[in-house]
């Protein structure tokens, strides 16, 4: 038991890292399945699904460096593949939904569609 106090708390860092990005990721399946529309699954599958994974990869990034002294570039690529992939690919499925005329779900039954009045006002 010869760790020192940077160790320990890199260690739990890894640990916080890890927790916070099962939770995130086991929110947002919770949030695709217990949503009611396509707009607010996407949000909850790309906003907390990309934290969860940024928050795992993290954590095995500083277990890498910290334990075994190694700098991965996958585990790199990967973080930077998923924060630029996960909003965009959200962002295209958003209007594909939107131009296919799925509405919006309201608890009252009256939705809004602001894009549609802009882009209508233009033409």
């Amino acid at each position: 038991m010869t760790e020192t106090v940077i160790d320990v708390i890199f260690d739990i860092l890894v640990i916080l890292l890890l927790i916070s990005g099962a939770f995130f990721i086991i929110s947002a399946t919770i949030g695709v399945i217990r949503f009611p529309d396509v707009y607010t699954r996407l949000h909850a599958s790309t906003k907390a699904a990309t934290l969860g994974i940024s928050g795992i990869l993290i954590g095995a990034f500083i277990f890498l460096y910290a334990n075994h002294g190694i700098i991965s570039g996958k585990l790199i690529l990967g973080i930077i593949f998923v924060l630029l992939t996960a909003p965009v690919s959200a962002h295209m499925i958003g209007r594909a939904a939107h131009s296919s005329g799925v509405e919006p779900w309201s608890k009252t039954g009256e939705t809004r569609d602001e894009y549609a009045e802009i882009k209508n006002k233009g033409s």
